[in-house]
Protein backbone atom coordinates (compact mmCIF):
# COMPACT_ATOMS: atom_id res chain seq x y z
CA UNK A 1 0.00 0.00 0.00
CA UNK A 2 1.30 3.44 -0.95
CA UNK A 3 -0.03 6.46 0.95
CA UNK A 4 0.17 9.91 -0.65
CA UNK A 5 0.14 12.60 2.07
CA UNK A 6 -0.91 16.19 1.42
CA UNK A 7 -1.00 18.79 4.23
CA UNK A 8 -2.27 22.32 3.58
CA UNK A 9 -0.67 23.86 6.71
CA UNK A 10 -3.84 25.95 7.29
CA UNK A 11 -3.67 27.43 3.79
CA UNK A 12 -7.19 26.45 2.81
CA UNK A 13 -6.77 27.77 -0.72
CA UNK A 14 -4.40 24.84 -1.38
CA UNK A 15 -7.03 22.14 -0.72
CA UNK A 16 -8.49 22.17 -4.28
CA UNK A 17 -4.96 21.94 -5.71
CA UNK A 18 -4.15 18.92 -3.54
CA UNK A 19 -7.47 17.23 -4.30
CA UNK A 20 -6.91 17.64 -8.05
CA UNK A 21 -3.40 16.26 -7.68
CA UNK A 22 -4.66 13.13 -5.90
CA UNK A 23 -7.26 12.63 -8.62
CA UNK A 24 -4.54 12.86 -11.29
CA UNK A 25 -2.58 10.21 -9.39
CA UNK A 26 -5.63 7.93 -9.69
CA UNK A 27 -5.58 6.90 -6.05
CA UNK A 28 -8.04 4.20 -4.97
CA UNK A 29 -9.41 6.13 -1.96
CA UNK A 30 -9.08 9.71 -0.71
CA UNK A 31 -9.13 10.20 3.08
CA UNK A 32 -9.99 13.72 4.23
CA UNK A 33 -9.66 15.16 7.73
CA UNK A 34 -12.23 17.68 8.91
CA UNK A 35 -14.94 19.18 6.68
CA UNK A 36 -13.14 21.38 4.16
CA UNK A 37 -10.72 18.71 2.88
CA UNK A 38 -13.48 16.21 1.97
CA UNK A 39 -15.46 19.06 0.35
CA UNK A 40 -12.46 19.91 -1.86
CA UNK A 41 -12.09 16.23 -2.77
CA UNK A 42 -15.78 15.93 -3.61
CA UNK A 43 -15.54 18.89 -5.97
CA UNK A 44 -12.55 17.25 -7.67
CA UNK A 45 -14.07 13.81 -8.28
CA UNK A 46 -17.44 12.05 -8.35
CA UNK A 47 -15.94 8.58 -8.84
CA UNK A 48 -13.02 8.07 -6.44
CA UNK A 49 -14.31 7.02 -2.99
CA UNK A 50 -13.79 9.62 -0.27
CA UNK A 51 -13.67 8.74 3.44
CA UNK A 52 -14.09 11.50 6.05
CA UNK A 53 -12.29 10.90 9.33
CA UNK A 54 -13.87 13.70 11.37
CA UNK A 55 -16.23 15.88 9.33
CA UNK A 56 -18.22 18.37 11.33
CA UNK A 57 -21.62 18.48 9.66
CA UNK A 58 -21.51 16.27 6.55
CA UNK A 59 -25.23 16.66 5.86
CA UNK A 60 -25.48 20.42 6.33
CA UNK A 61 -22.27 21.08 4.39
CA UNK A 62 -23.49 19.03 1.42
CA UNK A 63 -20.96 16.22 1.66
CA UNK A 64 -23.69 13.57 1.73
CA UNK A 65 -27.37 13.42 0.84
CA UNK A 66 -28.26 11.37 3.91
CA UNK A 67 -26.42 10.03 6.96
CA UNK A 68 -28.04 6.62 6.59
CA UNK A 69 -27.49 6.38 2.83
CA UNK A 70 -24.83 8.88 1.68
CA UNK A 71 -25.78 8.29 -1.95
CA UNK A 72 -22.56 9.43 -3.63
CA UNK A 73 -18.83 8.77 -3.38
CA UNK A 74 -18.42 10.19 0.16
CA UNK A 75 -18.88 8.50 3.54
CA UNK A 76 -17.03 8.22 6.85
CA UNK A 77 -17.13 9.66 10.36
CA UNK A 78 -18.84 12.80 11.68
CA UNK A 79 -17.87 14.87 14.72
CA UNK A 80 -21.37 16.22 15.17
CA UNK A 81 -23.49 15.19 18.12
CA UNK A 82 -26.72 16.71 19.47
CA UNK A 83 -26.45 19.31 22.24
CA UNK A 84 -22.64 19.43 22.23
CA UNK A 85 -22.56 23.20 22.79
CA UNK A 86 -25.00 22.97 25.69
CA UNK A 87 -23.08 20.18 27.37
CA UNK A 88 -19.89 22.21 27.27
CA UNK A 89 -21.57 25.22 28.87
CA UNK A 90 -23.01 22.96 31.59
CA UNK A 91 -19.54 21.58 32.36
CA UNK A 92 -18.12 25.09 32.66
CA UNK A 93 -21.04 26.13 34.86
CA UNK A 94 -20.35 23.20 37.16
CA UNK A 95 -16.72 24.28 37.46
CA UNK A 96 -17.53 28.01 37.67
CA UNK A 97 -20.92 28.46 39.41
CA UNK A 98 -20.85 32.24 38.83
CA UNK A 99 -20.25 31.86 35.11
CA UNK A 100 -21.96 34.74 33.28
CA UNK A 101 -20.06 35.39 30.05
CA UNK A 102 -18.21 32.95 27.79
CA UNK A 103 -16.16 33.82 24.71
CA UNK A 104 -16.26 31.26 21.88
CA UNK A 105 -13.29 31.05 19.51
CA UNK A 106 -14.42 29.50 16.21
CA UNK A 107 -13.34 29.28 12.59
CA UNK A 108 -15.93 31.20 10.56
CA UNK A 109 -14.71 29.45 7.37
CA UNK A 110 -15.75 26.05 8.73
CA UNK A 111 -19.49 25.11 8.51
CA UNK A 112 -19.13 22.75 11.47
CA UNK A 113 -17.64 25.44 13.71
CA UNK A 114 -20.45 27.81 12.72
CA UNK A 115 -23.05 25.19 13.64
CA UNK A 116 -21.49 24.49 17.05
CA UNK A 117 -21.23 28.23 17.77
CA UNK A 118 -24.92 28.77 16.99
CA UNK A 119 -25.83 25.79 19.17
CA UNK A 120 -23.72 27.24 22.00
CA UNK A 121 -25.52 30.58 21.63
CA UNK A 122 -28.90 28.86 21.91
CA UNK A 123 -27.80 26.91 24.97
CA UNK A 124 -26.38 30.09 26.51
CA UNK A 125 -29.75 31.84 26.27
CA UNK A 126 -31.42 28.90 28.02
CA UNK A 127 -28.79 28.85 30.77
CA UNK A 128 -28.62 32.63 31.23
CA UNK A 129 -25.01 32.79 29.99
CA UNK A 130 -23.87 35.49 27.56
CA UNK A 131 -21.99 33.98 24.61
CA UNK A 132 -19.47 36.24 22.86
CA UNK A 133 -18.21 35.47 19.33
CA UNK A 134 -14.49 35.40 18.51
CA UNK A 135 -14.30 34.68 14.78
CA UNK A 136 -11.07 33.57 13.12
CA UNK A 137 -10.43 32.43 9.56
CA UNK A 138 -6.63 32.17 9.46
CA UNK A 139 -3.65 32.17 11.85
CA UNK A 140 -3.39 35.94 11.31
CA UNK A 141 -6.73 36.44 13.10
CA UNK A 142 -5.67 35.07 16.48
CA UNK A 143 -4.03 38.27 17.68
CA UNK A 144 -7.23 40.23 17.11
CA UNK A 145 -9.29 37.62 18.96
CA UNK A 146 -6.83 37.63 21.85
CA UNK A 147 -6.97 41.42 22.04
CA UNK A 148 -10.76 41.23 22.34
CA UNK A 149 -10.41 38.82 25.25
CA UNK A 150 -7.95 41.16 26.99
CA UNK A 151 -10.40 44.03 26.56
CA UNK A 152 -13.66 42.25 27.41
CA UNK A 153 -12.48 39.91 30.22
CA UNK A 154 -14.90 36.96 29.72
CA UNK A 155 -15.26 34.42 32.54
CA UNK A 156 -14.15 31.51 30.32
CA UNK A 157 -13.18 30.59 26.78
CA UNK A 158 -14.54 27.77 24.60
CA UNK A 159 -12.58 26.83 21.49
CA UNK A 160 -14.58 24.99 18.82
CA UNK A 161 -12.52 22.15 17.42
CA UNK A 162 -11.37 22.31 13.82
CA UNK A 163 -8.00 21.98 12.03
CA UNK A 164 -7.13 25.66 12.48
CA UNK A 165 -7.65 25.74 16.25
CA UNK A 166 -6.20 22.24 16.66
CA UNK A 167 -2.95 23.16 14.93
CA UNK A 168 -2.65 26.26 17.14
CA UNK A 169 -3.74 24.60 20.39
CA UNK A 170 -0.47 25.45 22.18
CA UNK A 171 -0.75 29.11 21.18
CA UNK A 172 -4.31 29.28 22.52
CA UNK A 173 -3.47 27.42 25.73
CA UNK A 174 -0.47 29.63 26.44
CA UNK A 175 -2.50 32.79 25.87
CA UNK A 176 -5.29 31.60 28.19
CA UNK A 177 -2.76 30.67 30.88
CA UNK A 178 -1.25 34.15 30.67
CA UNK A 179 -4.72 35.67 31.14
CA UNK A 180 -5.66 33.24 33.95
CA UNK A 181 -8.62 32.28 31.76
CA UNK A 182 -10.36 28.89 32.19
CA UNK A 183 -10.79 27.13 28.84
CA UNK A 184 -12.76 24.26 27.40
CA UNK A 185 -11.74 22.69 24.10
CA UNK A 186 -12.93 19.86 21.85
CA UNK A 187 -10.03 17.39 21.99
CA UNK A 188 -7.92 15.88 24.74
CA UNK A 189 -4.83 16.88 22.75
CA UNK A 190 -5.71 20.49 23.63
CA UNK A 191 -5.55 19.64 27.33
CA UNK A 192 -2.20 17.92 26.85
CA UNK A 193 -1.01 21.23 25.38
CA UNK A 194 -2.00 23.04 28.60
CA UNK A 195 -5.71 23.84 28.27
CA UNK A 196 -7.92 23.34 31.32
CA UNK A 197 -10.60 20.96 30.01
CA UNK A 198 -11.88 19.29 26.89
CA UNK A 199 -15.12 17.57 25.99
CA UNK A 200 -15.67 16.07 22.59
CA UNK A 201 -15.35 13.12 20.26
CA UNK A 202 -12.40 10.77 20.56
CA UNK A 203 -10.24 11.41 17.48
CA UNK A 204 -8.35 8.14 17.72
CA UNK A 205 -11.63 6.20 17.82
CA UNK A 206 -12.97 8.06 14.77
CA UNK A 207 -9.72 7.48 12.86
CA UNK A 208 -9.76 3.73 13.58
CA UNK A 209 -13.36 3.47 12.41
CA UNK A 210 -12.56 5.49 9.27
CA UNK A 211 -9.70 3.08 8.53
CA UNK A 212 -12.25 0.27 8.74
CA UNK A 213 -14.29 1.99 6.03
CA UNK A 214 -11.20 2.32 3.82
CA UNK A 215 -10.65 -1.41 4.22
CA UNK A 216 -14.24 -2.19 3.24
CA UNK A 217 -14.05 0.06 0.18
CA UNK A 218 -10.78 -1.51 -0.98
CA UNK A 219 -12.53 -4.88 -0.70
CA UNK A 220 -15.39 -3.73 -2.94
CA UNK A 221 -17.92 -1.87 -0.77
CA UNK A 222 -19.48 1.31 -2.20
CA UNK A 223 -19.40 4.57 -0.18
CA UNK A 224 -23.06 5.17 -1.08
CA UNK A 225 -24.01 2.08 0.92
CA UNK A 226 -21.89 2.79 4.02
CA UNK A 227 -23.78 5.03 6.50
CA UNK A 228 -22.05 8.04 7.98
CA UNK A 229 -21.21 7.20 11.58
CA UNK A 230 -21.49 9.68 14.43
CA UNK A 231 -19.32 9.71 17.57
CA UNK A 232 -19.98 6.95 20.07
CA UNK A 233 -17.28 7.95 22.56
CA UNK A 234 -16.86 11.37 24.12
CA UNK A 235 -13.93 12.26 26.35
CA UNK A 236 -13.96 14.61 29.33
CA UNK A 237 -10.34 15.44 30.14
CA UNK A 238 -9.19 17.76 32.93
CA UNK A 239 -5.75 19.26 33.50
CA UNK A 240 -5.30 19.61 37.27
CA UNK A 241 -1.93 21.33 36.83
CA UNK A 242 -3.64 24.09 34.85
CA UNK A 243 -6.51 24.23 37.36
CA UNK A 244 -4.02 24.76 40.17
CA UNK A 245 -2.25 27.51 38.22
CA UNK A 246 -5.64 29.22 37.75
CA UNK A 247 -6.47 28.86 41.44
CA UNK A 248 -9.46 26.62 40.74
CA UNK A 249 -10.75 23.72 42.82
CA UNK A 250 -12.30 21.16 40.50
CA UNK A 251 -15.45 19.67 42.10
CA UNK A 252 -15.10 15.98 42.99
CA UNK A 253 -18.27 15.24 41.00
CA UNK A 254 -16.59 16.59 37.85
CA UNK A 255 -13.36 14.69 38.50
CA UNK A 256 -15.32 11.48 39.01
CA UNK A 257 -16.82 11.79 35.52
CA UNK A 258 -13.52 12.57 33.80
CA UNK A 259 -12.18 9.99 31.36
CA UNK A 260 -8.66 11.27 31.96
CA UNK A 261 -7.05 13.57 34.50
CA UNK A 262 -3.67 15.18 33.82
CA UNK A 263 -1.67 16.01 36.95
Amino acid sequence: MVIEYRFAENRLERLPEFAAELVRLKVDVIVGIGTLAPLAAKRATTTIPIVMTAAGDPLGSGLVASLARPGGNVTGMSLMAPELGGKRLELLKELLPRLARVAVLWNAANPYAALVFKETQTAGRALGIEVQSLEVRSPDDFNGAFETVRREHPDALITVEDPLSFNHRKLIADFAAGQLLPTLHGFKEDVAAGALMSYGANLADLSRRAAGYVDKILRGAKPADLPVQQPTKFDLVINLTTAKALGLDVPPTLLARADEVIE
